[in-house]
């Protein structure tokens, strides 16, 4: 990873933050909630420049690496703030990897330390590191430069295997610039709450990004959250800021009392597809916009999405502050407006590199452009329409299928909660396509004809599902994507 040039003190985010904390309309101000207790701004940052001495005593430093592998809470936000106090590179990771998958990454990685979960090589778990950190003095921030390395998220893995995208110290700002500032207007008195976790880009920014910038809290909770405990943190906590992705949204919808949501003032989507249908049920359960937004981790977050003063349901927005997007072709043409194609964005924080892979990194990213592999279409007011994923086209007897189209017309039906399409040969190897349903509804006796009826009064006959199974779950990866290439074997 490149090395940081003219290195100055103010560069490095970390103690940026800290700054802000040690103001006095901010010092005391809750920071986050966690099991009915909460840690201020202050107490965090005090925390964290301890965790940094402690860290330094194990021979953390400037540009080396640590992974964090740690479930969601104060320990977690802590460590990660102590690791860029000392410039050094945080490796986030899924706390729910299976062993064999965290050996590779780690043995990948070849991280100085490891804290929270390690299957090898030098490794403290946080409350260890706490402990050590209670006995050890204050770190000076090391001196970095915006583009100095600060943390690494790692893709989702939907089409292969993940890969970890470099972010610097410089985006952190841009992020809540863009998201935080003009998109939510996230001010100090906000309570944000986020179903993704803090591993993901898109959890980051909410739990971490905007709370710290803007001097507000954030509920954490250790667990997965399911429906009733989305409900009750935003209930007793008085979360003002929902975050969550379509999946949750469509069993929050189906579950969840309106009650619990009265303080919540906006509620924003993204991870996949928002479809009409599901956002409507979205603004008629809670009352307010559900905005949907597109990013990715290449980016380190959203850079296309709807904003309280500008949302039109149906489309993901226009561009947030700082970022560009084109639409283009196969061969990365630019195409007109109302055509679809493949989506191409170029911003402020755009990731560096996929760490240690400079093969991948050259054919994502080509002259400050990245090749997101989302399709969509620019339509002529400058607004976006998300209509998938490269890697979602189903092929039918020769003719280019997108699976969006047709499951979100089964969602559209009131006894179905998601909906997933995928092509499969038949007995005499040709290609039809299922659909896998999860009912909102026990009564699943005529549900199937109806929803064959559906689909054929909508869409061409070779668009309709020769079979539909319902199940109980559709395969998704842990931050709520729709695993594709596993509903295509049928078998999970």
């Amino acid at each position: 990873m490149p090395s940081s040039r003219g290195a100055d003190d103010s560069a490095n985010a970390i103690a940026a933050l800290a700054d802000r904390a040690a103001a006095p309309d901010r010092r005391d101000r809750p920071a986050y909630y966690l099991d009915g207790r909460h840690c201020t701004h202050g107490e965090l940052h005090a925390l964290a420049a301890r965790m940094a001495g402690a860290l330094a005593g194990r021979g953390v430093r400037a540009g080396t690496r640590v992974l964090l592998c740690a479930p969601d809470g104060i320990g977690w936000i802590a460590t990660f703030l102590a690791i860029g106090r000392l410039g050094a590179v945080a490796i986030l990771v899924n706390p729910g990897l299976a062993e064999p998958e965290l050996q590779a990454l780690a043995e990948s990685v070849r991280p100085l330390l490891t804290v929270g979960r390690g299957v090898s090589g030098p490794t403290i778990g946080l409350d260890e590191l706490e402990h050590e950190a209670r006995r050890a003095p204050e770190a000076p921030a090391a001196q970095v430069d915006l583009t100095t390395p600060l943390y690494v998220q790692f893709t989702s893995g939907t089409t292969g295997a993940p890969k970890g995208a470099v972010h610097c110290h410089g985006d952190l700002t841009h992020h809540f610039e863009a998201v935080g500032r003009r998109m939510l207007r996230i001010e100090p008195d906000d309570v944000t709450f986020s179903v993704s976790k803090l591993f993901f880009a898109y959890g980051f920014g909410n739990s971490l990004i905007y709370p710290l910038y803007s001097g507000s809290a954030a509920v954490l909770l250790v667990a997965k959250p399911g429906p009733a405990q989305v409900a009750e943190a935003a209930d007793r906590y008085g979360v003002t800021v929902l975050h969550a992705v379509p999946s949750a949204l469509a069993h929050l919808v189906a579950e969840a009392d309106a009650a619990a949501f009265q303080r919540v003032r906006v509620v924003v989507s993204a991870g996949e597809r928002l479809s009409t249908t599901l956002g409507e049920r979205g603004r008629a359960l809670f009352g307010v916009p559900v905005l949907d937004e597109l990013g990715s981790t290449e980016v380190g977050g959203a850079w296309c999405a709807n904003t309280l003063s500008d949302n039109m349901p149906g489309t993901v927005g226009r561009p947030l502050h700082g970022y560009r997007i084109e639409v283009r072709d196969r061969d990365g043409h630019p195409v007109p407006d109302d055509t679809e194609g493949r989506l191409h964005v170029s911003g402020p924080t755009l990731f560096t590199e996929y760490l240690d892979r400079p093969e991948a990194t050259a054919a994502a990213l080509k002259a400050g452009w990245l090749a997101t592999r989302d399709t969509g279409i620019r339509r002529s007011d400058g607004r976006f329409v998300h209509t998938g994923r490269v890697d979602d086209i189903e092929i039918v007897g020769g003719i280019n299928i997108a699976p969006a189209e047709i499951e979100d017309l089964l969602t559209g039906h009131p006894g179905v909660r998601e909906a997933a399409v995928a092509a499969f040969p038949d007995p005499r190897g040709a290609t039809r396509l299922r659909a896998f349903v999860v009912t909102a509804t026990q009564d699943r006796t005529a549900l199937a004809d109806e929803l064959t009826a559906l689909v054929r009064s909508h869409l061409a006959p070779f668009k309709v599902p020769r079979t539909i199974t319902f199940v109980d779950a559709l395969p998704r990866t842990p931050t709520g994507k729709l695993r594709r290439h596993v509903v295509r074997t049928g078998d999970w």
